[in-house]
């Protein structure tokens, strides 16, 4: 009998060890299965969890890195003038020089050649409708080319005394006016030699400065011993950038030179003619006399 109930007793105790791990999952299954407690008719509602979440302020911060990182570019301008030397630093100035130079060039002529074709019209106004050649010269601006042709005229009939006396007075006439023709088809080309200059020498420059930035980018990764993507590329970059500069300073200044040589082969073709005509009327005018 006593057998019997140490037998019972073992057997229990084992059915209970192998029950054990089922004991939680039944307790969990009678909690879910267990209807949710509803709040009472007169009951305050709970106030709704609060949500500390910090992404949206980590996001914002995100947002004021990248800004930052945008306005301080590490490969524009700004770092190229900051890192580099004083040849570097004197290669640019000479491309800002010459750049300034040239645009200066082209609007000041553009403002000369546009006055002298309004002088031109003015001197086919009002120059041949004077009696005589000084009455007509009086009547045009004192800046104006065709009153200093006409001006030149009117000295080479007045100067032709003595050794001049000599020269017969159709050359000596001709003469006069072609000097008047002359300087101011030098002074119409004032300018010109120095755009053709820039747009000569400038990528020239600009390579120059670029051969010696790249050089210094080189020496500067090699003493370093690092030759990644993100140390050779910004200095290499920011080297070749010059390059850039010297085309962009070079080709308005060829462009320029072409358009205004074009402008005043056109104003030099108004004076000319009128320096035949002015020439044809001064001996007309001496013949009559």
């Amino acid at each position: 009998m006593q057998i019997k109930v140490k037998q019972l007793m073992v057997s229990c105790a084992c059915a209970a060890v192998l029950a054990s791990p089922l004991l939680p999952g039944l307790t969990h299954a009678q909690t879910s299965t267990t209807p949710a407690a509803q709040p009472a008719p007169g009951a305050t509602p709970a106030a709704a969890p609060v949500i500390t979440d910090v992404k949206p302020a980590a996001a914002a911060g995100t947002a004021g890195e990248k800004g930052s990182e945008i306005s301080e570019n590490p490969y524009g301008l700004e770092s190229l003038w900051k890192t580099s030397d004083a040849v570097a630093k004197t290669v640019l100035l000479l491309l800002l020089i010459m750049s300034v130079g040239s645009w200066y060039i082209l609007i000041v002529k553009i403002l000369e050649q546009s006055k002298m074709v309004r002088q031109a019209k003015a001197a086919a106004k009002d120059f041949w409708s004077a009696g005589t050649v000084e009455q007509g010269a009086a009547a045009l601006e004192a800046t104006s080319p065709y009153r200093f042709m006409a001006d030149a005229a009117s000295r080479a009939v007045t100067k032709h005394v003595g050794l001049r006396g000599h020269v017969d007075l159709n050359d000596w006439i001709a003469t006069g006016i072609q000097r008047a023709v002359d300087r101011i088809q030098s002074n119409t080309q004032g300018g010109l030699a120095f755009l053709a200059t820039v747009g000569s020498i400038s990528p020239f420059v600009g390579l120059f400065g670029t051969v010696w930035g790249i050089y210094h980018a080189l020496t500067a990764i090699g003493i370093s011993g690092q030759a990644s993507i993100d140390k050779v590329a910004g200095p290499v970059g920011e080297a070749l950038l010059m390059t850039a500069i010297g085309l962009a300073v070079a080709v308005p200044a060829v462009l320029s030179y072409n358009w205004l040589v074009r402008r005043n082969k056109a104003v030099m073709d108004d004076v000319r003619a009128f320096s035949g005509e002015l020439h044809a009327v001064v001996l007309g005018s001496i013949n009559k006399t």
